[in-house]
């Protein structure tokens, strides 16, 4: 198995002892444990809780960052690219396995520094989406009623069911080709 599948099947493990058993259990005891590694094998490839979560946030960017840029280069259509590229990928191409999500809620707990990667990338985005050709203000607020449905689930806050979601989607990807 090479170095970087190791790796990511212990971002794995962690996300889900995150996702199983809380925040505050998230050890480097518990992540081996799930892993199914000894605590010397995690620490080869991570080491420090720190390390292990800001990788977990780290890879979560990397793939969203990869979708989002394919898409936004597959589009035929320059204006509104990025925001169509955004939304699409975050309602129907989000990471397969969900508790992977829970890295950027184990960052928040563990050190302000953890979510660097992901914040980089929200201005990295943002930039694009604001000079994307179509309105910036209307495009941002496509982009932050895009996070706060994707947030509203990822806390479990509110689920807005299937079809209304769907309609939502529509409504946004027909905004972004106005």
């Amino acid at each position: 198995m090479g170095r970087n599948s190791r790796k990511i099947e212990i971002l794995h493990a962690a996300s889900k002892v995150v996702s199983d058993q809380g925040i505050f259990n998230l050890t480097l005891e518990a992540v081996a444990k799930e892993a199914g590694i000894s605590k010397g094998g995690l620490l080869y490839h991570y080491p420090s809780k720190e390390a292990l979560v800001h990788g977990m946030v780290e890879h979560l960017a990397n793939n969203y960052r990869e979708k989002i840029s394919n898409n936004a280069e597959n589009d035929p259509i320059d204006k509104g690219k990025w925001i169509r590229a955004y939304v699409d990928v975050t309602f129907n191409q989000t990471y397969q396995n969900k508790n992977m999500h829970y890295g950027l809620l184990a960052a928040k707990a563990v050190s302000t520094n953890s979510l660097d990667p992901i914040r980089e990338l929200y201005s990295e985005w943002q930039r694009e989406i604001e000079h994307d050709g179509i309105d910036p203000v209307k495009a941002s607020i496509i982009r932050l009623a895009t996070d706060g449905i994707w947030l509203s689930e990822l806390f479990d806050i509110y689920h807005i069911g299937e079809d209304k979601k769907k309609a939502i989607f529509k409504k946004l990807k027909d905004w972004a080709n106005e």
